[in-house]
């Protein structure tokens, strides 16, 4: 059974985070995805440290499933080539600040003239339209903007960020279910389309539970450390030895709580925690209480009864930790690779799990260029025209010369 992109070809044009992601699944997913980056740097991330024999392991791990064109397109040979591959392609991905690739002529207007089926996505800081459609933006704005870093942290400290990413990876989620979306739109009506979303718009987007309490009545969203607005016990609590997290949030679990993991039946008829209004209203008390007895032992004590009185919990762990469980290689969550360059290295997994064929990886990610060759013969370009676009600075490839002289 085919992958389900198989036979699909992506042009893209991003770089960093929120692209790369968007691209990296529809690779995994099975399309051909042709990553044309500039010379000599490339994608912005390539320079990330830390890097093996040159090449940068945070590039390697978000970019597998894709080739490499390092192409001039700013030459008038090298936009003649991208438009050439543009007219055999079914999606272009591109995250340059608004207003960049109708300047230099691969826009979807441009494009979909003579490939109307198209699938054009952007990815910018703030939309292509707007009043700050015309500003750059990267992660931290978006996350200061969209009122998550007010939200993030414990009462009274300065704005927080979210440990990761977010809104670039959910700029990159919302991107591809749009692409995914506009696929099988494709399919009905045979017509392509353009579409765009934001780091601001994705990330704000998120934001259900906090908008339904604003717009029902006003409530501003503070930060609020580990703990849930609507619900307790349902936070990070401090052990003899670290901190375990409980989802202790209905009356079934509340009971089992106090009577089988805290035997604390007393809890129960406790006029401050006697239901889940009266909880919230004295959580400072509650997580005073529960600390008490969760400090007299360690936290992998308290994760084993929960799981015997079924109450949902877990350990906080650090990130080592978490890549050492023996569920998360259960899950396949950690995989290695053999790169031609890095050499064996780990990465991350497939986090969906299917019956069919939906996901997988095929390929580790390219050195810069590494492709560049084999895609313009893919053209019909000659083994002669190819050496002379080399030579004449149109396309590149970062270990061309250690080959040439090998």
């Amino acid at each position: 059974m085919a992958l389900p992109l198989e036979g699909v070809t992506v042009l893209d044009l991003t770089s960093v985070m929120a692209g790369p992601y968007c691209s990296m699944v529809l690779g995994d997913m099975g399309a051909e995805v042709i990553k044309v980056e500039n010379f000599p740097e490339g994608d912005a991330s390539r320079r990330f440290d830390p890097k093996v024999n040159g090449e940068s392991y945070c590039f390697a791990v978000l970019n597998r499933n894709k080739k490499s064109v390092a192409l001039n397109i700013k030459d008038p040979v090298g936009k003649e080539i991208f438009l050439k591959l543009a007219a055999r392609a079914d999606i272009i991905t591109e995250n340059f600040r608004p207003g960049v690739v109708k300047k230099l002529g691969i826009d979807y207007d441009t494009i979909s003239k003579f490939n109307p089926g198209i699938i054009y996505a952007s990815m910018s800081g703030f939309g292509q339209t707007g009043p700050y459609g015309k500003k750059g933006g990267f992660d931290i704005v978006a996350q200061g903007m969209s009122g998550i870093m007010m939200m993030t942290g414990y009462p009274g400290g300065r704005p927080a960020k979210v440990g990761i990413a977010m809104n670039d990876i959910a700029s990159g989620v919302t991107a591809l279910y749009g692409i995914l979306g506009a696929c099988i739109g494709r399919l009905k009506g045979g017509k392509g389309q353009y579409l765009e979303t934001s780091l601001l718009e994705a990330g704000l987007a998120w934001t259900f539970w906090e908008s339904g309490a604003y717009f029902g009545s006003g409530e501003l969203p503070v930060a609020t450390g580990t703990r849930h607005r609507r619900s307790t016990p349902y936070q990070a609590y401090k052990t003899k030895d670290g901190y375990v997290t409980v989802g202790a949030n209905n009356n079934k679990l509340w009971n089992n709580f106090c009577t089988m993991v805290c035997n604390k039946p007393e809890w129960l008829s406790d006029p401050r925690f006697v239901d889940l209004a009266s909880r919230l209203k004295n959580i400072d008390a509650l997580e005073k209480e529960i600390e008490a007895v969760f400090a007299a032992q360690p936290t992998a004590h308290w994760v084993e009864k929960l799981d015997a009185a079924e109450v949902p919990g877990g350990p906080v762990y650090t990130y080592d930790q978490i890549l050492a469980d023996p569920h998360i290689k259960a899950r396949k969550m950690v995989v290695d690779i053999d790169h031609p360059r890095i050499g064996r290295m780990k990465a991350l997994g497939i986090p969906v799990k299917s019956t069919g064929e939906l996901l997988a990886i095929r390929r580790t990610a390219p050195w810069l260029g590494e492709h560049s060759g084999e895609v313009l013969k893919s053209l019909g370009y000659s083994g002669a025209d190819v050496e002379t676009l080399f030579e004449n600075g149109v396309i590149y490839d970062k270990y061309r010369q250690q080959a040439v002289v090998q």
